[in-house]
C-alpha cells in the first residue's frame, strides 16, 4: 500500500515538473528572482547614497514619526496597497523602523497590505460583471491573468513575495474569479516579504 502511494506521488511530481517545464515556469522564477535581487540592491544603494551624500535619513524618518501619526500613515498605506501599490512598501517599513514598537508597526503594515490585496481582489471580482470595464482591465493585466491560469496559487505567492505588484495579481485573481479561499491562503506569504524587508531595514539601514 505504501509502495503504491509512493509510486503515485512520484508520478504526480514528475507530471507537475513536466508541466512547469512546458509552461516555462522555471525560467519565469529565475527571471523574477533576478529582478527581485536587482530591486533590493538598487533600493539599498539608493538609501546609502541618499544618507551619505544628500540627506540624513534618520532625521527625516524621526520627523515623519513625530509629525504624522499612525492613524494617518496606516490608512494611507492601505489605500496605496489597494490601488496598484502607488507607494513602495519599503518607504513605510523605513518609517516603521523609527516607531516606538517597530515590529508591531511592521506587522500592522503587513496586515494592511494583506487587506489591501483582498480589496483589490473584490474590485476585480466586481469589475468582472461590467463587460466594458472588464475588457479594458483584462488587457492591462493580461500577462498576470495568463500566468495565474497556468500556475494558480504559486503565482499568487510570487505576487506576495516578489517584485510583482501584489495588488495587480490580486486584481487579476478577482477578475477571473480565482478561488477566494485559495487566494486568502497563498496571499499570506505577503507577511514573509515584510518580515524579510523589516530585518534588512531595521537591522542594517536604521541601526
Amino acid at each position: 500500500m505504501s509502495n503504491t502511494l509512493m509510486s503515485n506521488t512520484t508520478k504526480r511530481l514528475v507530471l507537475i515538473n513536466r508541466y512547469y517545464k512546458i509552461t516555462q515556469f522555471y525560467p519565469f522564477i529565475k527571471n523574477t528572482a533576478f529582478k527581485g535581487a536587482i530591486v533590493m540592491a538598487v533600493f539599498i544603494l539608493l538609501l546609502l547614497g541618499l544618507d551619505f551624500f544628500l540627506i540624513d535619513l534618520n532625521l527625516i524618518l524621526n520627523h515623519l514619526v513625530e509629525n504624522y501619526s499612525a492613524q494617518v500613515i496606516f490608512p494611507s498605506f492601505l489605500l496605496s496597497e489597494t490601488i496598484l501599490g502607488l507607494v513602495p512598501p519599503e518607504i513605510f517599513i523605513a518609517w516603521a523602523s523609527k516607531a516606538a514598537s517597530p515590529w508591531m508597526y511592521l506587522f500592522i503594515l503587513a496586515t494592511m497590505s494583506y487587506i489591501g490585496g483582498i480589496f483589490s481582489y473584490f474590485i476585480g471580482n466586481r469589475i468582472s460583471h461590467i463587460p466594458t470595464i472588464k475588457a479594458h482591465i483584462e488587457n492591462k493585466v493580461a500577462k498576470h491573468i495568463t500566468n495565474l491560469r497556468k500556475w494558480g496559487g504559486i503565482f499568487v505567492v510570487l505576487g506576495a513575495i516578489s517584485p510583482l505588484p501584489h495588488s495587480m495579481v490580486s486584481l487579476a485573481s478577482g477578475l477571473i474569479k480565482y478561488s477566494f479561499k485559495q487566494y486568502l491562503l497563498w496571499a499570506l506569504f505577503r507577511y514573509i516579504r515584510f518580515a524579510i524587508y523589516g530585518l534588512l531595514i531595521f537591522n542594517v539601514f536604521m541601526a
